[in-house]
């Protein structure tokens, strides 16, 4: 079992570039998730005046959301070099489609979020008299804590498969990411009161990156003792 596990992280060409990748990506999109959910008031469709209250801290969430993206890919594609000929072919194709689903429909949540937030500063009247307020925000929090957030969640299980398969991460810490997709698949009831459960997405990434990126000075260093 050790032996295989030397060869799976020796297939993998740059696990600090995934590592840092994963880690970047966790940070991100969790300061940008905390700072949306502590922005949203109990009723969105009350009134308009939270967008200028909390207008910084939600271009600034906003903001950060396509750098995340960008890591998150980066983290896809060298996880895959990181499973290498150990990656099973059907849920590499679940982890891989996964991923981009909840990538688009981050982006286009995040795009339609912008969206109201800049057409509120020029015609607030208008775009509640027109219903464009409610039926945005209505669309962008069901496309996140509906669809996305399940994406997500099908994205840890494949990975935690492909993990416990290759055995490139320790058991528990693959376990754990089904416990954690478990509850963000079917808790999902209320979107308002179960935000934070998504924040369950980028810890779990953040675990598995520093292990990764721990394993990797770890056999750096067992290389270099040996060299000498």
């Amino acid at each position: 079992m050790a032996q295989e596990k030397l060869q799976i992280y020796a297939r993998l060409r740059a696990p600090k570039a995934a590592a840092i990748a994963g880690i970047v990506f966790a940070i991100l999109l969790i300061v940008a998730m905390v700072l949306l959910l502590i922005s949203l008031p109990e009723n969105l469709q009350d009134n308009m005046t939270w967008l200028t209250t909390n207008r910084n801290n939600l271009l600034l969430a906003l903001n950060l959301v396509p750098f995340a993206g960008i890591a998150f890919l980066w983290f896809m594609g060298v996880v895959r070099d990181h499973l290498g000929n150990k990656e099973d072919q059907f849920f590499a194709t679940v982890f891989f489609g996964s991923g981009l689903l909840f990538l688009a429909m981050l982006f286009i949540a995040t795009a339609l979020t912008g969206t109201i937030i800049f057409l509120s500063g020029i015609q607030p009247e208008h775009l509640i008299a027109s219903g464009i307020y409610g039926l945005g925000w209505t669309f962008a929090h069901s496309l996140m804590y509906t669809y996305a957030i399940k994406m997500a969640g099908v994205f840890m299980i494949s990975s935690s498969s492909l993990f416990i398969r290759t055995g490139a991460i320790p058991r528990w810490m693959a376990l754990l990411g089904y416990l954690l997709a478990a509850i963000m698949i079917f808790r999902i009831k209320q979107i308002d009161r179960v935000g934070w459960v998504f924040l369950f997405f980028p810890l779990w990434i953040l675990l598995v990156s520093i292990y990764i990126l721990n394993v990797h000075y770890q056999n750096k260093s067992e290389t270099a003792s040996r060299g000498n």
